[in-house]
């Protein structure tokens, strides 16, 4: 093959991998609006704030310590080495549940049938809540993550492809970071581990009940506040895994919480309700931006990946709003 045809091979599959990332972001999203017709905001600062905590116990660095400093006067850091990876991602999960509690038993008890955009605003204020909290809990700085993921170049991979080339055209091979391999299989194992949940387990149909109508639900003995709490902990742990890619790769910091904005095209082109239209839709943004770069980028002056999904998201609101895999719905007037 051509060293041209081989480049756009490289930015294809790159643009796959990306996708997936932005997949697992809008899965936590599916998820929740699928369970309880709310669009969650906070999902985004969710993935922060599980990386936050992670790498808290990983370092072992002591919760509020800045605060307590400023207030006593102390010097207090750390309380030891830290916690080895697999008890820091459990204690971390064990945070994400007790969050899911809290949330339902302070907030989401109140909101049962309350119109959409009042839930809407209320995960806002929930997302501001959130970030202004794990600023205080572990700080502001730029942390870095290391959960024993690979990471950098695969020079298999590079060997390999560079023997597809062309003889003598000194093509160097692909590049494919490991990170985004990882990542990918994890949102393959997720998406099938969770829509066998949702289709063939007895809670994730009362899930779908809840959705559907909250009052209904509740009247076939449905407990409306189980499954908000089961479903915002399912939540909580597709944020810790996206929090532990996103953080791995570009470092825990509080501008993570915006890749919930990239997540937005996602869900638009894959449907609000499809949790395998999640990873379909993460798929066609990646190398859609990818592939623009490469091709028409340069004419453009460059960084079209910054606006090139939504521009993709708006034409496919005008003529498929409910997503590729969406359910259409129909009122009657």
């Amino acid at each position: 093959m051509s060293p041209e045809l081989l480049n756009v091979l490289e930015v294809i599959i790159n643009g796959l991998l990306a996708g997936v990332m932005y997949s697992l972001v809008a899965l936590g999203f599916v998820l929740i609006y699928k369970a309880s017709g709310i669009f969650n905001y906070a999902q985004g600062v969710m993935a922060l704030f599980a990386a936050l905590t992670l790498v808290g116990f990983q370092t072992g660095q002591i919760p509020f310590a800045h605060v307590i400093n400023t207030i006593f006067g102390t010097h207090l850091e750390t309380w030891g080495p830290g916690l080895p990876t697999f008890f820091a991602i459990l204690l971390t999960m064990g945070v994400m549940v007790l969050f899911a509690y809290l949330v339902e038993r302070i907030v989401l008890r109140h909101m049962v049938n309350q119109a959409p955009i009042i839930l809407f605003m209320t995960t806002i204020g929930l997302a501001y809540f959130m970030e202004g909290f794990g600023d205080l809990m572990w700080g502001a700085d730029i942390k870095t993550m290391d959960v024993g993921l690979p990471s950098g170049a695969s020079t298999w991979f590079e060997t390999m492809t560079a023997g597809w080339a062309t003889e003598g055209s000194n093509y160097p091979g692909m590049y494919v970071d490991m990170l985004d391999v990882a990542a990918a299989g994890i949102a393959i194992l997720l998406v099938v581990v969770l829509t066998l949940f949702s289709q063939y387990t007895k809670t994730g149909r009362a899930l779908r009940a809840v959705a559907d109508d909250h009052q209904a639900a509740l009247t076939v003995g449905i407990s409306l506040r189980t499954i908000w709490v089961i479903v915002w902990s399912i939540a909580g742990f597709v944020a810790l895994v996206a929090g532990i890619m996103w953080g791995a790769k570009s470092g825990v910091q509080f501008s993570l919480s915006l890749i919930a904005l990239k997540a937005l095209p996602v869900l638009i082109l894959g449907g609000f309700t499809s949790i395998p239209g999640a990873i379909v839709g993460g798929l066609i943004i990646g190398v859609g931006e990818k592939l623009f770069e490469y091709s028409i980028g340069g004419m453009l002056g460059g960084a079209t990946e910054n606006w090139f999904a939504y521009v993709l998201a708006l034409f496919f609101l005008m003529f498929r709003p409910q997503g590729l895999f969406g359910e259409r719905i129909i009122e009657r007037v």
